[in-house]
C-alpha cells in the first residue's frame, strides 16, 4: 500500500517562520508524503527543500517513548506526580521565583498558552522564557517602543507589491526560501522593482540583489541613522504622518551625529542606497537576526522603524517594516505571553490594571507582578542555585544559548530538571532528572502564527509513539495535580484556543492590537476546519495592516521615534582575538538537527561543520583549503573546517550554529559566543564574538562510511546521514598504534572480515569491511584532507563494492559531486557536465535540462555561480 488511496491532511510546516501550509498524506508504511498547499496564502503550494523532506523525519527511531525518572523507566502517573510535587516544594521553601520554564517556539499556541498560564498566574512568577528570545526578542523590544504594542504592520503581499525591497540582516534565500521565491517571482514580474541587501557577508540572498551593502558587523544604526538624515535633507519627510509621532527631532538630531564611515561602505554604494530609499515611496524593510542578534539589537530595530515613521511608509501596500520571523510559532509565543516580560495577548506586565485584569479572567490565586528572568539571566540563576527547579520544552539550550559549556554546567548543578522532548538523544535532555515523552510535528493538534500575523492549523496525521503525549496535556495535569483543578481542566486544544480567544477581548478593551476575540465561540467543528487568518479577528475587523491611519498603541496613541546612535558590539577585536565571528543558519539544516539530520538529502550540501574565512586571512593565519582551525574566544574554543572564501570581509568569519554533542562535539559554536546581551531585549549578541584562529595541527585525517551507526572518538569528528547510512569526517592530533584495531571499534565491527591498504612511511591507509559480498563500512586515513569521492562513496555501504578502496567512482559511474539542489538530489558535476555539454546559459536552461532550481530556489544562486564558472572554463579554452 502507498498510500495514494488515502485523504490529505492540511497543515503547517514546522519549520521557519513564513508558515507554509503543507497537504499530508500516510505512506501506508509508517511514513508521510508531503507536498505544498496550494490555497495556503503564505506559500501558494512552494515549498522549500526542508519542507519537501518532512516524510524523510517522521521515523519513531530514537524517539522517546515513555517517562523516566534519574534514567530509569516510570509510568506516567509516578513521572507527573514527581513534577508537580517537587516544583510545588520548591515553591513552598523557596518562593515562586525559585522555579522556571524555557520553552520554544516549536510549541503550539495552545501549548504555550497553558504553559504561560500555570507559570505566571498560578505558580505567581513570570520565570518563563522561550528560546525566541535568542532570535526575536529585540523586535519585540523595538516594536513596543515605537509603536506600544509587538505588532507587525503588514503583510507578505508588501513584499510582492514594493518597488524597493531592502533586506537587513537577513538571508532570506536560506533561512526563509518561500518568501524570497515569492519575492523572487515578483521582481521577474517586474523587473524594474529593486532589491537591496545590508549584510556583511555576500549571501545567497545577494544573487537577488541589485545592490549589495557589505557594511562592517555592527553598524545598522550608523548606517539607518544617515539614512534617516538624507530623508531629511532630501525633503521626503511626511509632516503630516510625522505629525502622529513623538521624538522627531531628537531622533533626528542623534542620527546627525552618526559618521558613515563606522559601516566601512564607500560612500558611492551610500548615496545609491539613500537615493534609491528616498525617491521610492512603496518600500519595504525586511529584518532578521543580523539585526537581532545584537546587544544593540533594539536600537537597530528602532533605526529601521524611524525611517518608516519619518517617510510614514507604513500600513500601506507595499509600504512598511516587516520583521521575518525564525521559528513555526515565535509569534504565537509572543501573542500568548511566553516571554518573561509580557503578559498574554499583548498585555503588559508592568500595568496593574492589565494584570488585575487577567488574573481576573483566569481567577487564579496570584500573577506575577514584575518581569521574570530572560533567558541568559535564567540559566545565570540556575548556574547560582537561585532557580532550583528547571522545565526545558522543545529546546537545547545546552547547545543553543551563549556560553553553551556554562549553561551545560548549570543545568547540570540544577537541583531538579525536567524536559519534554520527542528525543532523549540531546545535549539537554541527558542533564534531566526527568525525561517526558512529547508529541511531535505530525502527530500533535493546535495552532502557529506565522510572521504576518496569519493562524494555521497544525494537525494530527499520526499516532504518537509509545506513550508520548502533547505538551498542553502534559502542563495541564501538572497544574492539576498543583492543586488548580478548575482551571486547567483541559480536554481538547479547541477548548484552550476558545479561552485565549475570549481573553484577547479583555486586551481589545485595553486597545491592545491582539484581539481574536471574534473565534472565541468557535465549535469543534469549526475549529477542526480553521483555515488561514490573519489577526486581527473581531466583530467589526479581521486580517489587514496597521499604522497607515497614524494611529498607534501608546497611551498618547502617538509612535515614537528614538534618539539613537551607534555603538559597536560589546567585545573590541584586538592582539589576542582579531576576528569577528558571525553565526547563523546554513540552507537545509534547522536549528541542532533533531528532525532535519534524519533526512540524508538534507545532510547532503553541507556534511559538516565550517568556518568562512576571507583569502587574505586564511593566507596570514596559515590556513590551507579543507584544513582544521581551532576557534577560541574568551569563553570557549571549537575545531571547524576551513572554507576559504570570499563571501566575507577580512577580518571578519562565519561560522553555522547547527552541530551538537551527536553530530560534531567540536563543533558547539556557542560555546565560543559570550553571553553579552542587549540591555533592553535581553537578546544575545551572537553575531559579534571576538575570536583567534590557529590551524589545528591534526596527526591525520580521515573519512568513514558506515551502514550502521559509528561511534567516533578523535579530536575532530563529524557525522551526517546518507542514504546507506551515515558518513564521518575524522581528525585527530595523534594517530592510533593500529588502524584495524581503531577501525573495528569505530564501525563495531570485531569479526567482519577486512580488506587493506597500508603505506605507513607515509600515513596512509584504508580498510573495508565486507560480509557476504556487501560492504559494511570503510575508512581512509592521510596526513592530509582526505581526497576521495564522497558522494559517490556514500552510495556504497550494503551493496558489492570490490573497488571500493580506490575511493573514486568507476569509468561508467560518473561521480555526480557535492549536492548543490536538495529537492531533487543533483550534484555539481552532473550541472557542470550539462552546462557544457547541452551548452546552458542560464538558471532556467538548468531547470529544464535537470530540475534543479525549479521547485523551493534556495540553490539558484549556486547554479548561477556555476555557469559562470563554466563561462571560465570555457574562454580559458
Amino acid at each position: 500500500m502507498d498510500g495514494a488511496g488515502l485523504p490529505e491532511t492540511r497543515s503547517t510546516c514546522p519549520y521557519c517562520g513564513v508558515g507554509c501550509g503543507v497537504l499530508l498524506r500516510a505512506d501506508g508504511q509508517g511514513g508521510l508524503m508531503v507536498r505544498g498547499d496550494p490555497d495556503h496564502p503564505a506559500n501558494k503550494g512552494r515549498l522549500c527543500s526542508k519542507g519537501l523532506a518532512l516524510g524523510e523525519t517522521v521515523s519513531t527511531r530514537g524517539r522517546l517513548l515513555s517517562p523516566s525518572i534519574n534514567g530509569q523507566a516510570a509510568d506516567w502517573d509516578t513521572a507527573l506526580q514527581t513534577v508537580a510535587e517537587r516544583f510545588s516544594a520548591t515553591i513552598r521553601d523557596h518562593g515562586p521565583d525559585s522555579v522556571a520554564f524555557y520553552v520554544s517556539g516549536q510549541m503550539l499556541t495552545e501549548d504555550y498558552y497553558v504553559a504561560n498560564k500555570l507559570m505566571k498566574g498560578f505558580i505567581g512568577s513570570a520565570n518563563i522564557d522561550t528560546n525566541s528570545r535568542l532570535c526575536m526578542a529585540s523586535t519585540v523590544a523595538g516594536h513596543r517602543r515605537a509603536f506600544g504594542t509587538d505588532t507587525v504592520p503588514g503583510t507578505y503581499e508588501d513584499l510582492e507589491e514594493a518597488d524597493l525591497v531592502v533586506l537587513v540582516g537577513s538571508n532570506l534565500a536560506w533561512c526563509h526560501p518561500v518568501l524570497y521565491q515569492r519575492l523572487a517571482a515578483a521582481k521577474q514580474q517586474r523587473p524594474e522593482m529593486k532589491v537591496v541587501v545590508v549584510d556583511p557577508r555576500r549571501t545567497a540572498t545577494c544573487d537577488l540583489a541589485d545592490l549589495h551593502l557589505q557594511l562592517r558587523a555592527g553598524t545598522d544604526v550608523a548606517l539607518f541613522n544617515g539614512l534617516l538624515s538624507a530623508i531629511y535633507h532630501g525633503g521626503v519627510v511626511d509632516k503630516a504622518y510625522v505629525a502622529n509621532v513623538d521624538g522627531f527631532d531628537a531622533a533626528l538630531a542623534a542620527a546627525s551625529i552618526d559618521h558613515m564611515d563606522e559601516t566601512g561602505l564607500n560612500r558611492r554604494d551610500i548615496r545609491a542606497f539613500f537615493d534609491l530609499f528616498l525617491r521610492t515611496d512603496r518600500t519595504v524593510t525586511v529584518f532578521s537576526q543580523g539585526v537581532n542578534q545584537s546587544s544593540a539589537g533594539a536600537d537597530k530595530v528602532n533605526a529601521i522603524l524611524n525611517c518608516h515613521l519619518a517617510t510614514g511608509r507604513i500600513g500601506l501596500p507595499g509600504m512598511g517594516p516587516f520583521s521575518v520571523t525564525g521559528q513555526p510559532n515565535a509569534m504565537g509565543g509572543r501573542e500568548v505571553g511566553g516571554l518573561a516580560n509580557m503578559l498574554a495577548c499583548h498585555l503588559d506586565i508592568e500595568n496593574a490594571d492589565h494584570r488585575q485584569a487577567v488574573r481576573g479572567f483566569w481567577d487564579s490565586p496570584a500573577i506575577a507582578d514584575h518581569a521574570g528572568l530572560k533567558a541568559v539571566d535564567m540559566f545565570r540563576a540556575v548556574g547560582r542555585g537561585e532557580i532550583k527547579a528547571l522545565w526545558v520544552i522543545h529546546t537545547n539550550p545546552a547547545v543553543t544559548m551563549p556560553d553553551a559549556d556554562a549553561v551545560r554546567a548549570a543545568i547540570n548543578g540544577c537541583a531538579f530538571t525536567v524536559v519534554s522532548d520527542i528525543t532523549g538523544a540531546t545535549d539537554t535532555a541527558r542533564l534531566a532528572h526527568v525525561l517526558l515523552p512529547a508529541a511531535a510535528w505530525g502527530e500533535k493538534d493546535g495552532t502557529v502564527t506565522n510572521s504576518d500575523r496569519t493562524i494555521s492549523r497544525q494537525r494530527a496525521v499520526m499516532p504518537a509513539p509509545g506513550e508520548a503525549r502533547a505538551d498542553w496535556s502534559i502542563l495541564a495535569e501538572v497544574g492539576r495535580r498543583m492543586g488548580w483543578h478548575k482551571a486547567f481542566d483541559f480536554e481538547t486544544p479547541a477548548e484552550i484556543f476558545r479561552e485565549y480567544a475570549a481573553l484577547s477581548h479583555i486586551a481589545g478593551q485595553f486597545d491592545r492590537d491582539f484581539d481574536i476575540s471574534g473565534l472565541s465561540g468557535i465549535s469543534d467543528q469549526d475549529y477542526e476546519a480553521l483555515a488561514p487568518t490573519r489577526w486581527p479577528v473581531t466583530k467589526t475587523r479581521q486580517g489587514g495592516r496597521f499604522f497607515a491611519d497614524g494611529s498607534f498603541y501608546s497611551p498618547n496613541g502617538k509612535a515614537q521615534m528614538l534618539a539613537l546612535q551607534y555603538r559597536p558590539p560589546a567585545a573590541r577585536t584586538g592582539p589576542r582575538f582579531p576576528f569577528r565571528l558571525n553565526t547563523g543558519r546554513i540552507r537545509d539544516q534547522w536549528h541542532t538537527m533533531t528532525r532535519t539530520a534524519l533526512s540524508p538529502r538534507l545532510s547532503a550540501h553541507l556534511a559538516e561543520p565550517f568556518l568562512e574565512i576571507h583569502p587574505d586571512d586564511a593566507a596570514r593565519t596559515g590556513l590551507g583549503p579543507a584544513s582544521l582551525v581551532q576557534v577560541t574566544s574568551p569563553v570557549g574554543s571549537a575545531i571547524l573546517r576551513t572554507l576559504i572564501t570570499d563571501r566575507v570581509r577580512p577580518g571578519e568569519v562565519f561560522a553555522p550554529i547547527h552541530w551538537t554533542s551527536d553530530t560534531a562535539p567540536s563543533a558547539r559554536i556557542d560555546a565560543v559566543v559570550p553571553d553579552v546581551v542587549d540591555p533592553v531585549s535581553g537578546q544575545p549578541e551572537s553575531k559579534a564574538a571576538v575570536v583567534a584562529l590557529a590551524p589545528f595541527l591534526a596527526g591525520w585525517y580521515g573519512f568513514a562510511v558506515s551502514a550502521a551507526p559509528m561511534s567516533p572518538s578523535s579530536d575532530y569528528w563529524a557525522l551526517a546521514r546518507t542514504p546507506g547510512g551515515w558518513r564521518a569526517e575524522l581528525a585527530a592530533s595523534g594517530a592510533p598504534q593500529d588502524w584495524e584495531t581503531y577501525a573495528r571499534v569505530l564501525f563495531d565491527l570485531p569479526e567482519a572480515a577486512v580488506q587493506i591498504v597500508e603505506d605507513a612511511g607515509r600515513g596512509l591507509a584504508r580498510l573495508a569491511f565486507h560480509h557476504d559480498g556487501r560492504l559494511l563500512a570503510a575508512l581512509f586515513v592521510a596526513p592530509e584532507p582526505v581526497a576521495v569521492m564522497r558522494d559517490y562513496l556514500v552510495t556504497l555501504p550494503g551493496n558489492a563494492a570490490e573497488a571500493v578502496l580506490t575511493g573514486q567512482s568507476p569509468a561508467d559511474m560518473p561521480d555526480p559531486g557535492p549536492i548543490v539542489c536538495s529537492c531533487f538530489g543533483v550534484g555539481m558535476n552532473t550541472i557542470l557536465t550539462a552546462i557544457e555539454s547541452q551548452v546552458l546559459t542560464t538558471v532556467d536552461q538548468i531547470g529544464v535540462a535537470l530540475q534543479a532550481g525549479t521547485n523551493c530556489g534556495s540553490c539558484r544562486p549556486e547554479l548561477t555561480a556555476l555557469l559562470a564558472r563554466g563561462q571560465v572554463r570555457e574562454a580559458a579554452e
